[in-house]
């Protein structure tokens, strides 16, 4: 078990020249203009090997809590080999964080401590909350193709020792947005009016999922500038840039940033699709802004709080709710 800690400190993300604006009409039948929001880091990310020996691509983690916030690890999963995957993560703990896996392709078996049990399957996601502690297993099942991510959200201070939780989203549970040129699957937060099924008791989590159509142009103005705001390109490519001309392949995260954060009117996020179009999810929350120690599977405030959970791991304390 990993025991290695970090500690960091939150703070602003560091800010960048507005290039454009667009024009929208608001709710109120006035015409807005929205500033676009600049691509402030594109991530690619690099192969990875957890749990049993799943191969991944680890995209984000602990070098970029701070621009981030309170996003924490992003792990993405792409492959038509079971051998990449099917060893899965057998049973192994968490603290601290909530834990949002969402497939595009694939099948993906879970049980935990509280004695839940799901499986999710195409366009399905599953929902955890670690909170005082949680002992699970994700097992991965042979499918054509596994295509999907897994993102840590951090929990705040105040929450970090609420009792565990886990649930499905499903098909059926999913809104569905269809566009001229895309098809938006709300899983939490509100999109054009519509809401998603999922909410977090705790942090508020923007989470859609965008397939677009090739040679297409999207646009989106729904989240206010001081929020954290991301896209994780699953599939395709995507065209980021001014002039959405540079395309960035899949297993890319793109965070935007805004000059103005305090601005009552939100900027824009403008991409692009490419030749076989592109599949990405938009994720979006307001920062914590708190001191981060992150050992392993475990995320809470200070070492003194990360040594407790480890002890109590080596004790049997751990696990503070069961059925």
């Amino acid at each position: 078990m990993i025991r290695s800690k970090s500690h960091h400190k939150g703070s602003a993300s560091p800010e960048y020249p507005v290039l454009k604006s667009i024009v929208s009409t608001s709710s109120r039948g006035k015409e807005d203009f929205h500033s676009i929001l600049k691509a402030t880091q594109i991530i690619r990310g690099e192969h990875a090997i957890d749990g049993a020996g799943v191969h991944l691509r680890r995209v984000l983690g602990p070098g970029n809590i701070v621009d981030f916030d309170p996003f924490l690890m992003l792990d993405g999963f792409d492959s038509t080999d079971p051998g990449d995957y099917i060893k899965g993560f057998p049973w192994h703990p968490h603290r601290g964080i909530e834990t949002i896996t969402y497939l595009i392709k694939g099948k993906l078996e879970h049980g935990d401590s509280l004695g839940n049990r799901g499986t999710i399957h195409d366009l399905e996601c599953q929902w955890m909350t670690a909170g005082s502690g949680i002992i699970h297993q994700e097992m991965p099942k042979e499918s054509d193709r596994m295509l999907g991510c897994q993102l840590w959200v951090n929990l705040p201070a105040r929450d970090k020792m609420t009792p565990p939780a886990y649930g499905d989203i499903t098909q059926e549970k999913v809104t569905l947005v269809e566009e001229e040129n895309a098809a938006v699957r709300i899983l939490a937060g509100t999109y054009k009016g519509k809401t998603g099924v999922f909410e977090s008791k705790y942090v508020t989590v923007k989470y859609i999922d965008v397939n677009l159509a090739s040679h297409s142009t999207w646009r989106y103005t729904e989240t206010p500038n001081d929020e954290t705001l991301f896209i994780y390109l699953l599939d395709g490519t995507l065209a980021v840039d001014e002039t959405l001309s540079q395309f960035e392949n899949k297993s890319c995260a793109v965070l935007f940033g805004s000059l103005d954060k305090n601005s009552s009117t939100n900027d824009a996020v403008v991409v692009r699709s490419g030749d076989q179009g592109a599949r990405f999810v938009l994720l979006a929350a307001k920062p914590l802004k708190e001191p981060v120690a992150w050992g392993g599977p475990i995320v809470m405030n200070t070492n003194e709080e990360l040594d407790q959970a480890f002890d109590e791991l080596d004790n049997g304390t751990f696990i503070k709710h069961r059925l």
